[in-house]
């Protein structure tokens, strides 16, 4: 796309979303790194759809002399196409721009922004209600409004939040020692999507051999896994555990309706046969190799 470059040498180092060479797991090192350094306090802040993206994708394309789109296109962009985060970017490049300025009130206050497209968190000290409102009037005038119903202002050192799909929550040290720790992880809702596709995968691939069905459901696992696994930040040991368990549980139970037509795995373990035979990932031992990064 021409207008990528031309953006991208503009935007902000806080700025990670649909961008080159940055990432959701570059975002998440930031709020680790924010977090280790005091900055609890944190304002969960979830804009509402921007109403002049909106506008103009649905302004008239002119093609071999005919208009197509134009304000009958509810539709707009796909989520997750190009054009749609990279606007994302543009927009709230302007917010970028003021949280890092040092001499704006978000400066004093020493807080700093973790942006992915449209969706980012405010991190400082502390976060007085000048701060908030300030974001609000920036919003405000860009014709944009806080989610007042998804938006959290909380003291991290106390409550979750969620993040990416990641949940951050300052735990017990799991050895038992009297530290804390930042423990990044896999979210409740995340943890249930995967189910969900590994569900919908058996249910409408009945009639696949061994194989293919640990083929199918490796294709599902390995992108899961390797998002949700950064070194030195995340701790998905304990998600991978419960995928686990319900890929144990669901091949027993789809070998067991299976079991009329004869199937060779019908009463045996068919998730440690499909494992150790056919290569079916184990979540619990999967370690990302470096040439997939």
């Amino acid at each position: 796309m021409i207008l990528e470059p031309i953006y991208e040498a503009d935007f902000e180092e806080s700025s990670y979303g649909f961008r080159p060479g940055r990432s959701s797991k570059d975002a998440m090192t930031a709020i680790q790194e924010n977090l280790k350094e005091g900055k609890t306090a944190v304002y969960d802040a979830d804009p509402r759809i921007l109403k002049l993206i909106n506008k103009w994708l649905k302004v008239p394309v002119c093609e071999n002399g005919k208009y197509t789109s134009g304000k009958k296109n509810a539709n707009g962009t796909p989520q997750g196409g190009v054009i749609s985060p990279l606007l994302a970017n543009v927009y709230f490049h302007l917010i970028d721009r003021i949280v890092n300025n040092s001499r704006s009130l978000f400066g004093k206050y020493g807080v700093r922004i973790v942006r992915y497209a449209d969706d980012f968190v405010l991190m400082g000290g502390s976060l007085p209600a000048e701060i908030t409102g300030r974001l609000k009037n920036l919003l405000d005038r860009m014709g944009l409004t806080i989610n007042e119903s998804k938006t959290r202002q909380i003291d991290a050192r106390k409550d979750s939040f969620n993040f990416l799909g990641f949940t951050v929550r300052y735990d017990r040290d799991i050895k038992g020692r009297s530290t804390k720790y930042w423990n990044i992880m896999p979210s409740k809702k995340s943890e249930q999507k995967i189910r969900d596709k590994v569900k919908d995968f058996l249910q409408t691939h009945g009639h696949l051999n061994a194989k293919d069905v640990a083929q199918g459901l490796n294709t599902i696992q390995r992108g899961w896994l390797n998002y949700f696994d950064i070194k030195g930040v995340s701790y998905p040991a304990v998600s991978k555990r419960r995928l686990r368990f319900y890929l144990y549980d669901r091949l027993n139970r789809y070998y067991a309706r299976k079991s009329q037509r004869k199937s060779r795995l019908y009463g045996h373990k068919a998730f440690e046969v499909l494992s150790t035979k056919y290569g079916l990932i184990d979540p619990s031992k999967y370690v990302i190799r470096i040439a997939q990064l």
